[in-house]
């Protein structure tokens, strides 16, 4: 992953339900049929998979609040900010003062770009509802709309949130990196690079993408 935005180990989360792909089996055997990496890969992580907190404003949220800084001080300013409001929700965040969110380690752009967030959400400018029979493509047009979200802020949520199967973050030095040391001997990588390493890892490359990951850090991520 590029670092521009820090998730929260899955270690370190508590009370949250989990949901899993059920394409993630198929895939497996799919990516280590194609591709010789893969076959090395895949069985050095077990059972451990991609995992989704299944609720779409929060993940943006966190996403957000962890920008640009290390995955403790995230955990730290997003437990801070998560227990000002009853429930986190858009309609919630809206309602917060400014000096309390300061209060929580916010900085004035982060809050800008979380009332942001919850005007989207709370005005229903972004379809939520309607994101399962969307394009890949047209979730990210809605995403990218929203102050403090890029392209990368996208495909990382339609990985981890809406678990969408195909996804390549050409954009993720992360990904660079590991298809470097997996395919290259550790020469640099190109995005042209990736995208033809990629070509046999469909329809699989969001988990392909993941295993590419744990090859560096083994440590699963939960946004």
């Amino acid at each position: 992953m590029n670092g521009t935005t820090n998730p929260v180990p899955a270690t370190q989360q508590t009370s949250v339900r989990i949901y899993t792909p059920d394409y993630w089996e198929e895939a497996c055997k799919h990516l280590a049929k194609k591709d010789r990496v893969m076959k090395r890969l895949i069985p050095k992580f077990g059972e451990a998979c991609l995992e989704s907190r299944g609720d779409a404003f929060t993940t943006l949220a966190r996403s957000i609040v962890g920008q640009q800084i290390s995955v403790k001080a995230a955990q730290s300013t997003w437990d801070k900010f998560a227990a000002l409001p009853r429930k986190l929700t858009p309609a919630n965040v809206l309602k917060l003062k400014v000096d309390d969110m300061r209060g929580a380690g916010l900085s004035a752009r982060k809050i800008e770009y979380l009332v942001d967030l919850a005007l989207h959400f709370d005005s229903g400018t972004v379809h939520v509802d309607r994101w399962q029979d969307m394009s890949d493509e047209l979730i990210i047009e809605e995403l990218v709309a929203i102050r403090g979200i890029s392209r990368w802020t996208a495909e990382m949520f339609l990985i981890f949130h809406l678990m969408r199967p195909n996804v390549l973050p050409v954009d993720d030095q992360g990904l660079l990196n590991g298809i470097s040391v997996n395919y290259f001997s550790g020469d640099p990588v190109s995005r042209s690079d990736a995208r033809d390493v990629a070509v046999a890892w469909a329809p699989y490359c969001s988990v392909a993408t993941w295993y590419i990951w744990r090859s560096l850090d083994p440590v699963p991520v939960v946004y």
